[in-house]
């Protein structure tokens, strides 16, 4: 990226009645060159402009304002370069990406995760009938258990009678006796 600067110091430059003669000075050079930006310090500026602005696409100012102009200018230069290299590439990027998508590798990378998560699934459906089966187990052992515990319980009651203490857990709920 280019910037041509043309200093002049000529009090007429700006007085011509035809606004294209800064123009058609700076313009070939801007293609031949293949600046972006042109850039005129003059003693003498256009009416409208005071310290500097762009004049029929040419960047106009005056000594005093042309260090400043020129640091706004490269800044300018510098995100308009950081812009494009960010879009360098990105067509073959997006055909590289749509390529990858597209191919038996892709394709096989995410037949492996699904496989993966299957088994995954598979296993733990596994555990958990396993585990609903042990966990059955122990409880149809517990309730025989309690059921032979209870029974044993009222074995005895029969045999002694009141004198057995009383086993709240063994109670009907409202068989409380007073």
């Amino acid at each position: 990226m280019k910037q041509v600067w043309h200093l002049q110091n000529n009090r007429s430059i700006f007085r011509l009645k035809l606004p294209l003669h800064i123009t058609a000075r700076c313009t070939p050079n801007k293609y031949l060159h293949y600046q972006q930006i042109t850039v005129i310090v003059s003693s003498v500026l256009p009416k409208k402009i005071n310290c500097f602005g762009c004049y029929n696409g040419v960047w106009v100012t005056d000594f005093g304002s042309a260090v400043g102009l020129a640091s706004a200018l490269r800044e300018s230069l510098i995100q308009v370069a950081f812009a494009r290299n960010a879009l360098i590439g990105k067509n073959e990027k997006n055909e590289l990406m749509y390529n990858y998508l597209t191919s038996s590798a892709f394709k096989q990378r995410i037949e492996a995760i699904v496989e993966a998560f299957t088994s995954m699934k598979e296993d733990l459906d596994s555990e958990k009938r396993a585990m609903e089966k042990i966990w059955s187990k122990r409880e149809a052992q517990i309730t025989r258990v309690v059921k032979n515990t209870a029974g044993m319980y009222g074995d005895m009651q029969g045999i002694i009678g009141s004198s057995l203490p009383e086993i709240k857990l063994l109670q009907l709920p409202g068989d409380e006796e007073e």
